[in-house]
């Protein structure tokens, strides 16, 4: 067994990568604080081809140091825009036909392991702030809550790991 090289990863260009078929899932981050989070985002949807990243509220903007630092340059390929408002993305999202699933602990949710995506459906999930997670007006708006099991004390991800979980997730019952 050897590594492979970066060669033998046959990696795409940015723009090459730009005009390969995407997954279409947006991850939408609702006031997320950390910048490091951010560009491990932008990674995942490199990482999986999913459509784009949607960046609201607080949450921080390309060209930011510690988003680039995570980014490793996915924020040149993957699809972004920023709105100032959450719950005006998930509008936007639902007015063009997308599921919008908010990613939270709530009473009323199904669990990622249940979740079976339709390949010709379009999906958006919210990604909550690292403290206060995804806006309750924002969770009354969203066509469902997904839900990651958790077995140990502290039932809590970090952002960015739960993005990452969700995505390989989706994309893997899409292929399925």
């Amino acid at each position: 067994m050897e590594k492979l090289s970066m060669a033998a990863l046959n990696r795409l260009s940015p723009d090459s990568f730009r005009e390969t078929k995407k997954y279409p899932i947006v991850l939408v981050l609702d006031n997320v604080r950390s910048g490091l989070n951010v560009g491990s985002v932008f990674r995942t949807a490199d990482a999986f081809a999913l459509e784009r990243v949607m960046l609201c509220g607080i949450t921080a903007q390309p060209p930011h140091r510690e988003i680039l630092k995570t980014a490793l340059g996915s924020t040149e390929s993957v699809d972004w825009q920023y709105l100032e408002s959450t719950l005006e993305a998930v509008r936007q999202l639902q007015a063009s036909g997308y599921q919008t699933w908010a990613v939270e602990q709530t009473t009323e949710k199904t669990w990622l392991q249940d979740f079976l995506p339709s390949a010709n459906e379009k999906y958006a999930f919210v990604f909550g702030n690292e403290v206060d997670g995804v806006q309750d007006e924002v969770l009354r708006r969203c066509t469902g809550v997904l839900e990651i099991p958790q077995f140990g004390t502290k039932h809590s991800l970090n952002i960015a790991v739960t993005a990452g979980i969700v995505s390989w997730e989706l994309v893997r019952k899409l292929n399925l």
